[in-house]
């Protein structure tokens, strides 16, 4: 059984270059898949567990923490378009308190369930303008906040009547 540091190589291109505990993946290691794609980071009995970096050929990045091979704990998804998430996941999905930013600089700022926004969270344009607002399941259900142009349109619709 492999005890140590050591190199193990698969036909199908697959390589682990790491440590080994009573031939398991153990501790320290990074393992590369055939496509190109590797994770860097902790191994706990042949599973990627506790804190590590997936990259995946196309430009995608999680760094965070793991749990039986799946995103789980804090961390930070980088999209190969400039997208970034960083916050709570659960078994692999957004989940918990997080910020979602977009290319263009917008961000949410709020509460995930099951990978989508769910639960009270702020909505920030690029200029730095933001409203709070309550989403289910990814859709926006209302706004939390008024603005000035809220209460205008408001104090239009009271002097109409």
């Amino acid at each position: 059984m492999q005890d140590g540091y050591g190199i193990e190589e698969w036909p199908d291109g697959s390589k682990y270059e790491g440590n080994y505990i009573k031939g398991k993946k153990n501790g320290e290691g990074t393992y590369f898949w055939p496509d190109g794609s590797y994770y860097q980071g902790q191994w706990e009995e042949n599973k990627i567990n506790g804190y590590g970096t997936y990259y995946w050929i196309d430009g995608r990045k999680y760094e965070g923490d793991w749990i039986n091979n799946n995103m789980h704990g804090k961390g930070r998804y980088i999209f190969n378009d400039g997208r970034i998430y960083e916050g709570d996941y659960y078994m692999d999905k957004k989940h918990g308190f997080g910020s979602y930013t977009w290319g263009d600089g917008k961000k949410y700022l709020g509460y995930w369930k099951n990978g989508k926004q769910d639960g009270e969270g702020k909505f920030v344009l690029s200029n730095g303008k933001s409203r709070k607002g309550y989403w289910e399941k990814g859709k926006r259900i209302k706004w939390l906040d008024f603005t000035e142009e809220d209460l205008i349109d408001q104090d239009k619709l009271t002097d109409s009547h």
